[in-house]
């Protein structure tokens, strides 16, 4: 009897966890999404248009590259960001844009304008080189876009993944010293091939293990401590003091390293 009163209270205790962690941050957000102004609620009817905040390039302007992320539209939202890449090599006339999307085949060039909104959210930074920096890296990024393995039709997965935060997750790890990491609201990210249960994060700053995108734990210094439950993270940023919710995503100070920016 005493056994199963401690499972019961242990099950209690997990519960709470849950309601605290994830349903009461997921709910109070989607209730904040729907009553906001503005929000796309159709393809067609959104606004896929530049920010600004990328200048109009020339040939002469130093190499670029860029991790950005936005809110998806309608309803999803609420829980997930999209994420791309963004080069501009030294001595390039135009900025290159990387996406994986899922009609069609996935990985898509310069779809979008480089800076542009999606489904009428606004993108934030999730890192930023420039120069020479910019330059060591762009070699690596265009090589691990030509070899990202769930490029062939059909292989686009909503949830878990893969999708286009498991691609920009893909190019991240790609980028050494990049000590950056996509928001915890970008789901897929975490997604894993079924039967891969540890790996190094794509910071290379800790360990991950996953069970295919539905479950996981990530501890990291750039990543923090992440549990993901269904695709949902929750937890902490340990380099960046800072919550982790669902739906909120990153709640902390924004911060400018030397040799980035990540804002998300």
């Amino acid at each position: 009897m005493s056994a199963l009163l401690l499972l019961l209270s242990a099950l209690r205790v997990i519960l709470l966890v849950l309601l605290v962690l994830f349903l009461l941050p997921l709910g109070t957000h989607a209730l904040w999404w729907f009553a906001r102004d503005g929000r796309s609620v159709d393809w067609s009817a959104a606004d896929w248009s530049s920010i600004g905040i990328l200048k109009t390039p020339e040939a002469s302007d130093p190499a670029l590259v860029r991790v950005y992320a936005a809110r998806v539209g309608r309803w999803r939202g609420i829980f997930a960001h999209h994420s791309w890449i963004v080069i501009k090599a030294a001595g390039a006339p135009r900025y290159t844009r990387y996406d994986v999307v899922g009609w069609g085949l996935p990985v898509r060039t310069d779809g979008w304008a480089a800076d542009g909104r999606w489904f009428g959210n606004r993108p934030e930074t999730v890192l930023a080189l420039d120069g020479e920096a910019a330059a060591r890296v762009i070699p690596g990024i265009r090589a691990a876009v030509a070899t990202y393995p769930h490029r062939k039709l059909g292989s686009y997965s909503v949830w878990p993944g893969p999708n286009s935060n498991t691609f920009a997750a893909h190019v991240l790890a790609s980028i050494p010293d990049a000590a950056a990491t996509l928001p915890p609201t970008a789901l897929g990210k975490d997604w894993t091939p079924p039967g891969r249960l540890l790996e190094r994060t794509p910071s290379g700053t800790g360990l991950r293990i996953g069970f295919g995108g539905y479950a996981g734990l990530t501890l990291g210094w750039v990543e923090g401590v992440e549990v993901n439950i269904l695709g949902l993270v929750a937890g902490l940023d340990l380099r960046r003091p800072a919550l982790k919710l669902p739906g909120w995503g990153r709640i902390g100070p924004d911060w400018e390293p030397a040799d980035g920016r990540q804002s998300i």
